[in-house]
Protein backbone atom coordinates (compact mmCIF):
# COMPACT_ATOMS: atom_id res chain seq x y z
CA UNK A 1 0.00 0.00 0.00
CA UNK A 2 1.07 3.75 -0.32
CA UNK A 3 0.55 6.79 1.29
CA UNK A 4 1.55 9.39 -0.81
CA UNK A 5 5.00 9.05 -1.02
CA UNK A 6 5.03 6.52 1.88
CA UNK A 7 5.84 2.56 0.79
CA UNK A 8 3.84 0.20 3.45
CA UNK A 9 4.68 -3.68 3.83
CA UNK A 10 5.62 -6.19 6.12
CA UNK A 11 9.32 -5.40 7.25
CA UNK A 12 12.14 -7.55 6.59
CA UNK A 13 14.85 -8.83 8.46
CA UNK A 14 16.92 -5.64 6.28
CA UNK A 15 14.45 -2.81 7.68
CA UNK A 16 16.27 -3.86 11.27
CA UNK A 17 18.30 -0.30 11.63
CA UNK A 18 15.38 1.64 10.25
CA UNK A 19 13.15 0.33 12.70
CA UNK A 20 15.41 0.55 15.73
CA UNK A 21 16.11 4.54 15.32
CA UNK A 22 12.32 4.37 15.06
CA UNK A 23 11.95 2.80 18.21
CA UNK A 24 14.44 4.96 19.98
CA UNK A 25 11.96 8.06 19.34
CA UNK A 26 9.50 5.63 20.60
CA UNK A 27 11.44 5.06 23.53
CA UNK A 28 14.38 7.42 23.77
CA UNK A 29 15.22 6.00 27.41
CA UNK A 30 15.28 2.36 26.55
CA UNK A 31 18.95 1.57 26.93
CA UNK A 32 20.64 0.74 22.78
CA UNK A 33 20.27 -3.76 21.98
CA UNK A 34 23.72 -5.14 20.95
CA UNK A 35 23.50 -5.61 17.03
CA UNK A 36 23.49 -9.53 17.71
CA UNK A 37 20.86 -9.70 20.42
CA UNK A 38 18.90 -7.20 18.20
CA UNK A 39 19.12 -9.51 15.04
CA UNK A 40 17.91 -12.25 17.32
CA UNK A 41 15.09 -11.08 18.66
CA UNK A 42 13.76 -9.44 15.54
CA UNK A 43 14.54 -12.84 13.83
CA UNK A 44 12.14 -14.59 16.26
CA UNK A 45 9.40 -11.77 15.38
CA UNK A 46 9.80 -12.14 11.97
CA UNK A 47 9.19 -16.33 12.71
CA UNK A 48 6.74 -15.76 14.92
CA UNK A 49 3.38 -16.61 13.24
CA UNK A 50 -0.06 -14.17 13.41
CA UNK A 51 2.89 -11.29 13.91
CA UNK A 52 3.66 -8.49 11.45
CA UNK A 53 5.59 -5.67 11.85
CA UNK A 54 4.73 -3.31 8.98
CA UNK A 55 7.04 -0.01 8.12
CA UNK A 56 6.35 2.84 5.97
CA UNK A 57 9.09 3.33 3.71
CA UNK A 58 9.23 7.36 2.99
CA UNK A 59 12.12 6.92 -0.20
CA UNK A 60 14.73 4.91 1.80
CA UNK A 61 13.98 6.05 5.23
CA UNK A 62 11.73 4.10 7.48
CA UNK A 63 9.32 6.85 8.40
CA UNK A 64 6.56 5.26 10.33
CA UNK A 65 5.83 1.48 11.99
CA UNK A 66 2.97 0.05 13.86
CA UNK A 67 3.15 -4.28 15.07
CA UNK A 68 -0.22 -6.40 14.45
CA UNK A 69 -0.31 -9.70 16.46
CA UNK A 70 -3.59 -11.46 14.95
CA UNK A 71 -4.50 -14.15 18.44
CA UNK A 72 -6.20 -17.27 17.57
CA UNK A 73 -9.27 -17.42 20.12
CA UNK A 74 -12.06 -19.95 21.12
CA UNK A 75 -14.77 -17.13 21.75
CA UNK A 76 -16.57 -14.98 19.48
CA UNK A 77 -17.31 -18.48 17.37
CA UNK A 78 -13.50 -18.72 17.03
CA UNK A 79 -12.55 -15.21 15.59
CA UNK A 80 -9.19 -14.29 16.17
CA UNK A 81 -8.43 -10.55 17.75
CA UNK A 82 -5.36 -8.37 16.95
CA UNK A 83 -3.46 -6.06 18.86
CA UNK A 84 -1.22 -3.45 17.99
CA UNK A 85 1.32 -1.92 19.56
CA UNK A 86 4.85 -0.12 19.08
CA UNK A 87 2.85 2.76 16.90
CA UNK A 88 5.79 5.16 15.71
CA UNK A 89 6.06 7.85 13.38
CA UNK A 90 9.71 9.77 13.37
CA UNK A 91 9.46 13.46 13.97
CA UNK A 92 10.22 14.36 10.53
CA UNK A 93 7.69 12.57 9.29
CA UNK A 94 4.76 13.53 11.27
CA UNK A 95 1.77 15.20 10.73
CA UNK A 96 1.65 13.52 6.79
CA UNK A 97 -1.23 10.84 7.25
CA UNK A 98 1.41 8.30 7.62
CA UNK A 99 0.54 7.06 11.54
CA UNK A 100 -3.24 6.47 10.07
CA UNK A 101 -1.84 5.05 7.44
CA UNK A 102 -0.26 2.43 9.10
CA UNK A 103 -2.84 2.01 11.83
CA UNK A 104 -5.55 1.55 8.90
CA UNK A 105 -3.02 -0.59 7.14
CA UNK A 106 -2.67 -3.05 10.13
CA UNK A 107 -6.53 -2.98 10.68
CA UNK A 108 -7.20 -4.28 7.01
CA UNK A 109 -4.80 -7.14 7.92
CA UNK A 110 -6.60 -7.77 11.15
CA UNK A 111 -9.88 -8.01 9.05
CA UNK A 112 -8.63 -10.21 6.47
CA UNK A 113 -7.53 -12.33 9.18
CA UNK A 114 -11.14 -12.66 10.38
CA UNK A 115 -10.31 -10.90 13.52
CA UNK A 116 -13.59 -9.83 15.37
CA UNK A 117 -11.71 -6.87 17.03
CA UNK A 118 -8.32 -4.89 17.02
CA UNK A 119 -7.09 -3.55 20.42
CA UNK A 120 -4.24 -1.35 21.49
CA UNK A 121 -3.33 0.44 24.34
CA UNK A 122 -1.19 3.31 25.26
CA UNK A 123 0.15 5.01 27.98
CA UNK A 124 0.02 8.58 26.43
CA UNK A 125 -2.13 10.75 28.28
CA UNK A 126 -1.76 13.69 25.56
CA UNK A 127 -4.92 14.89 24.02
CA UNK A 128 -3.15 14.76 20.61
CA UNK A 129 -2.27 11.41 20.81
CA UNK A 130 -5.77 10.22 21.78
CA UNK A 131 -7.56 12.07 19.16
CA UNK A 132 -5.45 10.15 16.62
CA UNK A 133 -6.67 7.02 17.56
CA UNK A 134 -10.09 8.31 18.07
CA UNK A 135 -9.78 9.59 14.43
CA UNK A 136 -8.86 6.14 13.22
CA UNK A 137 -11.74 4.79 14.48
CA UNK A 138 -10.69 3.59 18.18
CA UNK A 139 -12.95 3.67 20.65
CA UNK A 140 -12.53 4.07 24.32
CA UNK A 141 -14.89 2.30 25.91
CA UNK A 142 -13.11 -0.11 27.89
CA UNK A 143 -10.86 -0.11 30.76
CA UNK A 144 -7.22 -1.67 30.55
CA UNK A 145 -4.64 -3.00 32.92
CA UNK A 146 -1.21 -4.05 32.76
CA UNK A 147 1.19 -5.31 35.44
CA UNK A 148 4.57 -5.02 34.85
CA UNK A 149 7.69 -7.28 35.65
CA UNK A 150 9.51 -6.03 38.77
CA UNK A 151 12.81 -4.60 38.64
CA UNK A 152 16.00 -7.29 39.37
CA UNK A 153 16.44 -7.16 42.81
CA UNK A 154 13.21 -6.15 43.95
Amino acid sequence: MSAGELIIRAAKARDLPGLLALYRELNPADPTMERAQAEERFGAILAQPGMTVFIGVAGETAGASVTLVVVPNLTRNGASYGLIENVVTAADYRQRGYGRALIQHATDAAWKAGCYKVMLLTGSKDPATLRFYENCGFVQDKTGYQIRRPAAGS
